[in-house]
């Protein structure tokens, strides 16, 4: 909520225009202001009533304490649970209009609303427990059916390579080739791209090369004989098997 003015703090008589929501409005005076009833001041907080400032307390708004802005659901059950309110505003001086800063509420209303919220804070930590555990289960599935499908194009890999494969490929939020489209409808050239990037980092000087500073392709190319023949064994193993 704002109040659109021009120059500085403007006028206390330009104060008067309420929150587009109705609805009573307290400021937070930029300058120094005395309650014009009872003299008291500096005030932190006022309300105009026909262009003078009164405190809280002779304005019969003392008995209510302040919410800051930040909490949007504990703001609007505070304001629900409150027989009594009010939206407070400051001046900003940059953008020359007055700025929401808060709500004045009662204090029962906001020790209502605070209980309310942390009745809906367990409720979403315990649906946040349960969507953990579904998606950890749908992992769990996927991997699975991804190390299956690793061993069947490979039945010579060895079932804990295929399962340590299949787990780092499929992380979630990775953006591995498990967790693309194709990797996540098992498709074959994913699989074969996991299974090669595995071998890669595991069973040739790889990673060592690129240390070193060799260019990646050029580190590929160095090493894409020793994949092919990690890759040949892991099918033909099957083959002499049988």
């Amino acid at each position: 909520m704002s109040v659109h003015v021009r120059g500085n703090e403007p006028r206390m008589e330009h104060l008067t225009t309420p929150p587009r929501h109705g609805g009573l409005l307290v400021i937070q005076p930029l300058r120094r202001r005395h309650c014009a009833e009872c003299r008291g001041g500096p005030l932190s907080l006022l309300v105009l009533e026909d262009g003078t400032p009164r405190c809280l307390d002779c304005a019969d708004l003392g008995h209510l304490v302040f919410l800051p802005r930040g909490d949007t659901a504990l703001t609007r059950r505070s304001r629900e649970e409150s027989v009594l309110s009010a939206v407070v505003v400051r001046f900003n001086r940059r953008k020359g209009r007055y700025e929401r800063q808060g709500v004045l509420v009662e204090e029962a209303g906001l020790a209502r609303a605070e209980g309310r919220c942390l009745a809906d804070a367990e409720a979403r930590r315990r649906r946040r427990l349960r969507d953990a555990r579904r998606r950890a289960a749908e992992d769990g599935r996927f991997t699975e059916a991804f190390a299956a499908e690793i061993r069947r194009l490979f039945p010579g890999c060895p079932p804990e390579r295929a399962a340590a494969t299949a787990a780092h490929a499929s992380v979630r939020g990775s953006g591995r080739v498990g967790r693309s489209a194709a990797g996540r409808a098992l498709s074959e050239g994913a699989v074969i791209s996991a299974v090669v990037a595995s071998v890669r980092h595991t069973d040739t000087p790889y990673d060592q090369l690129l240390m070193s500073g060799v260019p990646r392709h050029e580190a590929r190319r160095r090493i894409a004989a020793a994949v092919e023949t990690v890759l040949r064994n892991w099918r033909e193993q099957a083959a002499e098997a049988s």
